[in-house]
């Protein structure tokens, strides 16, 4: 792979509906034969460096890299001191010399865009405080175990969505050519200038997006029900506050009966039951979380494999 033609996924425009639908085959062709896609073999090494508490993304990334034949470098990006005892650029260089591709779950957009610059290997966005461009392939991928397909159905987030979730959900939904739909307070939207590229987006896929401030409104006959935590990383001393802004937009039994009958529930985890999601519903019939979470491997998979030329 030369330096002209690398790729990076660093948010989740930068696939294209038709990419975006040919990593989410090759995911569900990888969880049906997982070793038959050995992109890694060798084993290639991929940095994969933790600036914040993780659990779901580094062990699927541990158990993805193994299986398609490589090695997972784990860096503790607090002692790495990136930014702060080095630059990310430098550290980019030093890494880029050390693996194949790097994997970065951290804060600010712009420092894995830095990264992307000066690395010389593909990287991967596993969470920044922007984007989760990862977890949305996994959403999808589950969606389309259980729908069959994506277009056209429609999607209600629920709650806090001025975060990466939501504004993650308004780009992969558009390209995915859905229908989606936010519930949220005033002034806790997806980023304007996301909506405005999500609308773009939808515009040639024949998606939409749409924001409300009434739940009900939101939830009403669509096909999936997602929600995320209220009181994110960083927010904690905001809680009480926070919760008492989205209680309305809980995720209660109530709210799942005006949905669609056969709609399916989400939610990335961690998830406080009785909170942004009623336990009955995140341990009901209707809930996919756990499929969610396994599937953060295989879609993982699917994309370095994509980065990596190995289609």
């Amino acid at each position: 792979m030369t330096g002209a033609t690398m790729r990076h996924f660093l948010r989740d425009d930068e696939l294209t509906p038709a990419e975006q639908a040919e990593v989410l085959a090759l995911a569900a062709e990888i969880k049906a034969n997982p070793f038959e896609h050995r992109p890694l073999h060798g084993p290639r090494t991929v940095a994969t460096i933790y600036d914040k508490p993780t659990l779901r993304t580094q062990s699927s990334f541990a158990a993805g890299i193994a299986e398609l034949g490589g090695h997972p470098m784990l860096v503790d990006g607090g002692l790495a001191g990136i930014g702060v005892r080095e630059s990310v650029a430098d550290v980019a260089r030093v890494l880029g010399r050390q693996a194949s591709a790097i994997v970065w779950r951290t804060y600010e957009q712009t420092k894995i865009e830095q990264m992307a610059e000066h690395a010389g290997v593909p990287v991967v966005n596993a969470l920044t405080d922007e984007f989760h461009p990862c977890q949305l392939l996994a959403d999808l991928l589950t969606i389309q175990e259980r729908k069959g397909a994506l277009k056209g159905l429609t999607a209600a987030f629920l709650g806090d969505a001025a975060c990466n979730m939501g504004n993650s959900w308004a780009l992969a939904g558009a390209t995915a050519g859905m229908h989606v739909r936010f519930g949220a307070p005033e002034g806790c939207a997806p980023d304007a200038d996301v909506l405005k590229k999500a609308a773009h987006i939808a515009a040639h896929t024949d998606g939409s997006i749409a924001v409300s401030t009434d739940a009900a409104e939101a939830v009403r006959d669509a096909d999936i029900l997602i929600t995320d935590t209220w009181v994110s990383m960083g927010k904690e001393d905001e809680a009480t506050a926070r919760i008492a802004l989205f209680s309305p937009y809980a995720l209660t039994a109530d709210l799942v009966a005006q949905a669609k009958p056969d709609a399916i529930v989400m939610h990335c985890l961690p998830a406080y039951r009785g909170k942004e999601i009623a336990a009955e519903v995140i341990d009901g019939p209707q809930s996919v979380v756990w499929d969610e979470a396994e599937n953060r491997r295989h879609a993982q998979k699917a994309i370095l494999t994509f980065l990596m030329g190995a289609l």
